[in-house]
């Protein structure tokens, strides 16, 4: 009997361990540490120009450091508040461990509205940000070509907000 005792408090150990583990696992979804596309030999004047999205998004990333953004999202949980920033900033690319990245701030907002179908809880919608950072991962697509993205809503999920070379040559309104 004290042998069939050990065995069942070793069992109920076990399974305690492993709801343990359970619960603290159960939020890192395969984005929420994502360490990087592990590209170190991007130059800036690669990243530098337009850069656009499927939805009106323009960027453009001007070789002295400084960006005129067009209805630009927020990342991560920010996305959900529904407001898109325009105005000018600044920008720079970076080497991190994991791989370069685009810095990029908001420091002059000219306008902000936003997002169609955006769905916000609460009774008014959310203040919107007067200055704003992002982070860029840089990556290249099948094809070669550079792209830039960031992660957007619950990290568990794994939305990538996408930014693509621009096909037209007109810098966003101011």
């Amino acid at each position: 009997m004290a042998g069939g005792s050990r065995l069942r408090a070793r069992g109920v150990i076990a399974g305690v361990l492993m709801a343990v583990l359970a619960v603290l696992t159960a939020c890192a979804g395969p984005f929420q540490y994502y360490e990087g596309t592990g590209l170190h030999d991007i130059t800036a004047a690669e990243v530098a120009g337009g850069w656009e999205n499927v939805e009106g998004t323009r960027v453009v990333l001007r070789e002295n450091g400084t960006a005129l953004l067009e209805r630009l999202d927020g990342q991560d949980f920010d996305f959900d508040e529904g407001w898109r920033l325009s105005g000018t900033g600044t920008w720079q690319l970076r080497d991190d461990d994991g791989g370069q990245v685009v810095r990029l701030s908001l420091t002059a907002r000219t306008r902000a509205e936003r997002r169609p179908l955006a769905t916000t809880t609460g009774t008014s919608p959310p203040e919107s940000p007067s200055t704003y950072a992002w982070t860029f991962y840089v990556d290249r697509d099948q094809h070669d070509e550079l792209k830039l993205f960031f992660f957007y809503g619950d990290p568990d999920i794994g939305n990538t907000y996408v930014m693509s070379r621009a096909t037209s040559t007109a810098p966003p309104s101011k």
